[in-house]
This record gives structure tokens, C-alpha cells and sequence, in this order.
């Protein structure tokens, strides 16, 4: 199978035109068209994803299509944008039909599911690589940055944190019990939070998507914003099958496991207090923003330099 017939057939039908889209041309010329509407600013964000390094080797190719898209469109959640499409390109070391008839149904139903139209892109040989570029709107100036968070404001975050983390322990579990099964879940299928995206944009000062864990990615809310935190650990919210699995161990995965894509928002008291049912009902507050730097647990110091700044694709080792 040539290039060309590769993407006629697995990737041209997820670029159908959608009525209610900002996407005007898709897959099959040599650009797309995007019109952003007046009033509105473009939110885009690209992430590279390498075999061995993002995902497992032999990975289940309707898990990696899910995957793959939810990652990228977490990051569209963190800044309250409304999705619209994305490009994708793909490198292979081999043309393999089935993998590519499961590869592309997993795509379909993520960007299905999270209303991204695929708008074009590129398909190469070599080792087993995708990037992603996700495209998304805000109305003009009402991107959240995670630079606004401020002294007083309160720490919230989305769902529950760890089980992502706690799942690579078992991707080779050959009879996983309930327990492992749910973590499982939120390893092959994450949700990016694109369902608070516009609460979020409208009632928050800052966020940041939990990709790397939360004390990393916190603190890279309060490098931004120039402030410190204080947080509770009895307030990190976990999953009963991540508590039970790792019982003591539990809070660390929170802590410092990455691949939840949960939110980490901060509030201002008042916008907290006034925002609606249906988003504080879906985050857990966990502490406050501090003017003093540092970030604390329980008020011990965790130190800034000591909590890991995110994944380093260049320390790692496949």
C-alpha cells in the first residue's frame, strides 16, 4: 500500500467536514483552512510521541489512536479553549493494514469524542513516532495562562490522581483484577477535561494540565506566577482502587506520577464562591497560592529544586 492510498483510506474520512466546525478545508489539499471567527483567539498546542519513550513497544494501536489525541487535547482543557481540529503526522516503520484499521478507529472515536476534526497531515517511514498539533478558540484575551495565579487564591484540582501512574505497574498483568482494570482505564483512555474548559476559562486565574504530576506541574504554575503554595495531603484526591492497590503508597503516585490529564486550576476566593455547582462539584480544593515562594506539603517544604521539573525526554531511557 503506497502513501497515498494509506491516507485515503484510514485518514481522509476523519477530516469529513462538520457543519459547526471553524474548519473550512481539510485533508486532501496541500493546506487546510482554519476561519477563526471574529472576536476569537487561535489556542494550539503540537506534542511528539516516540515508541518506547510516550508509549510501551507493541502497544495496542486502538489504545495509542485514543491516547494520542487525548494528550494533546488535554492541553486545550488547560487553557479553557473550545476544540476544533488537529493535524497529525505519522511515522511507520512498516505499512500494516490491521494495525492501521485499529490505529485510526481508536482516533476516530477520540476525535469523536472530544469534537477535534482531523485538518491534515503527513505520514513517513521510520521508527514509530506521532505529532499532533491541536487547534482550539478562546474569545479574544480569555486564553488561562499559568501565569495569573495570585497570593490567596485557592488550589484545586480535577477527578482523582495517580492512577495513570500506577497503572504502568501492570500492563503486563495477565489477569488483572477489577482494581487494576480501573487504573488500566485511565492509562489507555485518558478524558482530557475539555468539559470544563469554559468554566474554567471563565472562573479561573491559572491552570495547567497534570501530565507530569501534580507537584511538578503546580510548580510550574508557581514559577510562572512568581508565587509559592501550601498544600494538604489528606485533601489529594484518590481513587479507592489506587488506595487499595498501593495502600500507603498511594499518595505518592498522586504526588509525582504523571498521565492523569486532570486539571490544576487556581481561584480567586471570590470567583470560587460564585462559580457554579457543576464545576466545583467535579474539583477537589487542596490548598491555597502563598506571596512567600515554595512549595509545601503538610507544612513541610518541599523545595521547588527538589520537585522534579516534568518528563525529560533527553534523561530518559527508552
Amino acid at each position: 500500500m503506497g502513501e497515498f492510498e494509506l491516507i485515503r483510506r484510514f485518514f481522509l474520512p476523519l477530516g469529513e467536514r462538520q457543519e459547526s466546525g471553524s474548519l473550512m478545508l481539510g485533508p486532501g489539499d496541500d493546506c487546510a483552512i482554519q476561519r477563526i471567527p471574529a472576536g476569537r483567539d487561535l489556542v494550539f498546542s503540537v506534542d511528539a510521541l516516540v515508541e518506547g519513550v510516550h508509549f510501551p513497544r507493541n502497544y495496542r494501536p486502538d489504545y495509542l489512536g485514543w491516547r494520542a489525541l487525548a494528550v494533546a487535547a488535554s492541553d486545550l482543557a488547560a487553557m479553557g479553549a473550545d476544540p476544533e481540529s488537529f493535524t497529525l503526522a505519522l511515522t511507520l516503520p512498516a505499512v500494516d493494514e490491521q494495525w492501521l484499521e485499529d490505529f485510526s478507529a481508536g482516533l476516530r472515536r477520540a476525535s469523536e469524542a472530544f469534537g477535534l476534526q482531523l485538518a491534515g497531515g503527513d505520514t513517513t517511514s521510520g521508527p514509530l513516532t506521532l505529532s499532533l498539533q491541536v487547534h482550539g478558540t478562546v474569545e479574544q484575551g480569555g486564553g488561562v495562562r499559568r501565569s495569573g495565579a495570585r497570593a490567596g487564591d485557592l488550589i484545586a484540582v480535577s477527578g482523582t490522581l495517580g492512577n495513570a501512574g500506577a497503572a504502568l505497574d501492570y500492563l503486563s498483568e495477565p489477569a488483572p483484577s477489577a482494581d487494576i482494570l480501573a487504573v488500566l482505564e485511565h492509562y489507555h483512555r485518558p478524558w482530557p477535561r475539555l468539559d470544563l474548559a469554559g468554566e474554567v476559562r471563565r472562573y479561573a486565574s491559572a491552570a495547567i494540565d497534570i501530565s507530569d504530576g501534580l507537584l511538578a506541574d503546580l510548580g510550574h504554575i508557581l514559577a510562572a506566577s512568581r508565587v509559592g503554595a501550601r498544600i494538604a495531603s489528606d485533601r489529594v484526591p484518590l481513587s479507592a482502587a489506587l488506595s487499595r492497590l498501593k495502600g500507603s503508597k498511594a499518595l505518592n503516585y498522586a504526588l509525582r506520577s504523571g498521565d492523569d490529564y486532570e486539571l490544576c486550576v487556581c481561584f480567586a476566593p471570590e470567583s470560587w464562591e460564585s462559580a457554579p455547582e457543576s464545576l466545583k462539584s467535579q474539583l477537589t480544593v487542596i490548598g491555597a497560592v502563598t506571596a512567600e515562594p515554595g512549595l509545601y506539603l503538610d507544612g513541610v517544604d518541599c523545595g521547588l529544586e527538589a520537585v522534579p521539573a516534568g518528563y525529560d525526554h533527553f534523561r530518559s531511557k527508552s
